[in-house]
């Protein structure tokens, strides 16, 4: 590939009306719209008595956000990615970012649960419109986690330092999943920097569940996470509501006790990698084995939180060699031991394999800081929970615009539903009280765009 012409006879004008950067936000407002997220913001969020006229249009403003966050919109500023070319004549009602920044900033914590209302519905919505979650009605898997963003700057409410040493606000997210759908999040709650992993955690996990049972899931609901997330609420939120759950464990004393007393013949080499299948033995052979006692934990809590369920044990031989000597063997082999308690009815291979499916939950944290939650851009901590809120509306209906579009789109990342199907340069043309957009000729996810416009109520010219 080269330049076509010579430096000389190469110009740049800024200067056509008529064309637009993003021509997938046509579908995306449409299936907004559709879903009903102006009404649903209009209805719930409701900033009665604040300055600068901030309530008013809550509808378009919130529309203004998500958009500019389906284009990339990483701040408030960036959300003038909106005002160019034909995007005034494409959409009615965009703000102007500093209208944006007024109206976040006027968000009091009330404010901010109005709107994870609104989100929660909008998403019920989506799942019900575009089948978010298919294979519910089997199993959905609850993933929870949280992340420390680092922000900068003085005047960063909330903004403090926690375990990870860095000087940030603390987030936490839950995302339901199925082995037949890409994540979606269904709950999100900022906290400030030093507040503890699972600070709020078992509340947050019902709203979760209670979301997930709203967008149709009728199957067996498994909530997944960390060590940090092994506590007697969490444990006892999700069985109140009727979930089963799976739980890393820290190897304290106790563990490491219960764990020495498992016989050797217990063990089950398990599919992991360098595993080697033995023909003959019909087993594998490899670096990892699994096996379970029955465990009770949180006997130092009141009765009522004793939680009698499977330990599931996965020991992996030690990985760095460089202790043994050349030409010579180990003495005895050395295991690292990872623990999971849980109540899930799966055989013992597969209930070890599914929790560690959880991973799956930082492919999410990597879509929202390669897109909306690139930085929590106000100084203002509601305002930055609002913008958390918004981001995870923002990175569903990118998901709802990938499962309308194609099989692909439905569990591709993000970022290239954002490229292939949202960042298509389009041109209009109005005629005869019509308005067509002329997208660029043999684009390479035509047919994907073109199932997604029709998706939506749109029509194609032929």
């Amino acid at each position: 590939m080269k330049s076509s012409h010579t430096v000389a006879a190469t110009f740049a004008a800024f200067d056509d009306p008529n064309l637009l950067a993003y021509g997938g936000l046509a579908p995306a407002v449409r299936l907004a719209e559709r879903c009903g997220l102006p009404d649903l913001a209009v209805t719930k969020v409701r900033l009665k008595g604040v300055a600068n006229g901030a309530g008013a249009a809550v509808g378009a403003k919130v529309m203004s956000l998500v958009a500019g966050m389906l284009a990339g919109a990483d701040s408030i500023d960036d959300t003038d990615v909106l005002r160019h070319g034909a995007v005034a004549r494409a959409f009615d009602g965009v703000r102007a970012p500093s209208t944006l920044g007024t109206f976040l900033r006027a968000f009091s914590w009330g404010h901010v649960r109005q709107l994870e209302s609104a989100a929660r519905a909008f998403t019920c919505n989506l799942a019900g419109h575009c089948n978010l979650l298919p294979g519910g009605d089997q199993v959905v898997h609850l993933d929870i986690d949280s992340k420390v963003k680092q922000v900068y700057g003085a005047a960063k409410q909330g903004a403090e330092h926690g375990y990870t040493k860095v000087r940030g606000l603390h987030f936490q997210i839950v995302t339901a999943s199925t082995p037949l759908a890409a994540p979606v999040i269904v709950a999100t709650r900022l906290r400030k920097g030093s507040a503890g992993s699972a600070k709020g955690a078992a509340s947050l996990i019902a709203e979760a569940i209670k979301a997930v049972r709203a967008m149709g899931a009728t199957g067996t609901i498994v909530v997944r996470g960390d060590s940090a997330f092994f506590s007697h609420k969490v444990v006892a939120a999700c069985r109140r509501a009727g979930a089963r759950f799976s739980f890393a464990v820290a190897q304290r004393k106790k563990i490491r006790e219960l764990i020495a007393t498992v016989p050797e013949d217990a063990w089950t080499a398990i599919k992991y990698p360098k595993a080697i299948w033995d023909k003959d033995e019909q087993r594998w052979i490899s670096d990892a084995e699994v096996a379970e006692v029955e465990y009770t934990a949180f006997t130092g809590k009141a009765k009522r939180y004793h939680a009698t369920a499977r330990l599931l044990v996965r020991r992996v031989k030690r990985l760095n060699d460089a202790h043994v000597l050349d030409g010579q063997g180990e003495l005895f082999t050395v295991w690292r031991f990872h623990a999971v308690f849980t109540d899930q009815v799966l055989p013992l291979v597969e209930a070890e394999a599914d929790h560690r499916r959880h991973a799956i939950v930082e492919q999410v944290f990597a879509d929202l800081e390669d897109s909306a939650l690139g930085h929590l851009p106000s100084g203002k901590f509601t305002a930055n929970a609002a913008w958390l809120t918004l981001a995870a509306l923002a990175h569903n209906l990118t998901r709802a615009l990938g499962a309308l579009a194609s099989a692909f789109h439905a569990r591709a990342r993000t970022g290239t539903i954002r490229r292939q199907l949202i960042a298509v340069p389009a041109r209009l043309a109005a005629g005869a009280r019509t308005l067509t957009w002329h997208l660029p000729q043999h684009w390479p996810w035509r047919e994907a765009f073109s199932d997604l416009w029709t998706a939506v109520g749109h029509r194609l010219r032929t």
